[in-house]
């Protein structure tokens, strides 16, 4: 049975989140695929930025970091990233970028497995984990004489089991492919060969069900910027299990994680739990923003919170897959994205051996924004809190105009860009 653009208009009609579209700023004609590379704007963002500004920089000068509560902001941000996967109240920083927060936590990691298992100096990823994770974890190796070992999703298992591995270190979706892992399962068979587990949220916080603690991760770390929709650059958020909060410093121990950072001493002495994966002074208008795009996935908490989120997003992959195969086929497409439901992130990627890169830019050109990944990659990202079914029908329209006209062979589409 062939899905129409009215049956599409009928599953928005009949949406219990359709309301939440209000709240973001969408230009007029633009079907918007790439908020899990960066979210689109809260229409409440401009006007709270703008007050940060105005008032609490512009007249309340150094006092608002106590008037204002900007001192307090990376944990209080930091609590309502945790309640979105799983952790609890005081266990979440909002501080510094992803792959920061990584070398501080996979620092950490290290030397709790250097103490527990000085035998072990293996960290095991996967080969296809995004790029900034295997460089971090390259570069730590590398001081620490340890060594980085790549496999393939299929021999993860097996590499766990051959007793050498200190830490396992993956993303829970994967950027490239939209894959999810098993995070409990992964992280139960590492605790079961004496292995400590990492996870990369970056692609999940906002976007899947995460619980932490039930799976009993060990480290987490992730992004502000995607479907957090905390703004280009936005800070991002480490959590520790309280385990191992105190076992060590982490390695940039700026003076934000000091236990007390305004007695001056010059003595470092850590912070009790998570404060003390802090390091410098917060961005804080970068913060103010983050704090407004919670805001906005908050709202989806009284409408269904993240099961009628994760509902709404399977519903939309589904569709787009659907679409895609029965207006498309025979134009080179492959899926690379498990259909499987349990193993799907929020996004959608496409394969096509000839032409991925131009047919996303003809798509921007026409208002559908998605993005490229080399070398082969469409990839199509689904934000429930904003995306509504009859975009994912305008998508698969544009997509197949594309392709049906060979309009992606234009020179103008084929001319590579720095940010693909």
């Amino acid at each position: 049975m062939t899905t129409t653009l009215q049956d599409c208009r009928a599953m928005d009609q009949n949406d219990p989140l359709r309301k939440l579209r209000d709240l973001f700023v969408l230009p007029e004609g633009v079907v918007y695929l790439d908020g899990n590379s960066l979210g689109p704007l809260p229409k409440a963002t401009a006007a709270r930025v703008a007050a940060a500004v105005e008032q609490e920089w512009g007249q309340g000068l150094i006092r608002s970091w106590n008037t204002a509560g900007w001192f307090e902001m990376p944990r209080r941000v930091g609590d309502r990233i945790g309640a979105w996967i799983g952790a609890r109240e005081g266990e979440v920083v909002a501080t510094d970028t992803t792959s920061i927060n990584l070398y501080k936590v996979l620092s950490a990691a290290t030397r709790i497995a250097s103490a527990d298992a000085p035998g072990r100096k293996v960290v095991l990823s996967e080969r296809s984990n995004f790029p900034t994770d295997l460089y971090i974890a390259q570069a730590l190796c590398e001081e620490r004489g340890w060594s980085l070992r790549l496999v393939d999703a299929g021999q993860l298992e097996s590499e766990l089991r051959t007793g050498d591995v200190a830490v396992l270190m993956l993303t829970h979706v994967n950027y490239r492919t939209g894959s999810m892992h098993d995070m409990a399962g992964l992280t139960a068979l590492a605790h079961r060969h004496g292995t400590l587990a990492i996870w990369d949220l970056a692609h999940s916080a906002g976007a899947v069900p995460v619980d932490l603690h039930a799976a009993g991760a060990d480290f987490a770390i992730g992004c502000g910027y995607k479907y957090l929709n905390g703004g280009p650059g936005s800070p991002a958020f480490a959590w520790v299990h309280p385990r191992h909060a105190d076992r060590f410093w982490q390695p940039l121990a700026g003076w934000w994680g000091h236990a007390a950072p305004f007695e001056f001493t010059p003595e470092y002495r850590p912070a009790p739990g998570i404060a003390r994966y802090l390091c410098g002074t917060q961005p804080v208008l970068s913060m103010v923003a983050l704090d407004c795009g919670l805001d906005a996935i908050d709202a989806a908490r009284p409408l269904g919170g993240m099961q009628a989120l994760r509902a709404k997003s399977l519903a939309l992959t589904d569709l787009f897959i659907a679409l895609v195969e029965q207006r498309c086929d025979g134009q080179g497409l492959s899926l690379v994205t498990p259909r499987e439901h349990g193993r799907r992130g929020s996004q959608v990627c496409l394969a096509r051996a000839e032409g991925a890169f131009a047919i996303v830019q003809a798509l921007i050109a026409r208002g559908v924004i998605g993005d490229f990944r080399a070398p082969d990659i469409l990839r199509f990202g689904f934000t429930p809190l904003y995306l509504e079914y009859e975009d994912v029908w305008k998508a698969v329209e544009q997509l197949r105009q594309v392709l049906e006209t060979g309009e992606w062979r234009r020179p103008e589409f084929n001319r590579q860009q720095a940010v693909t």
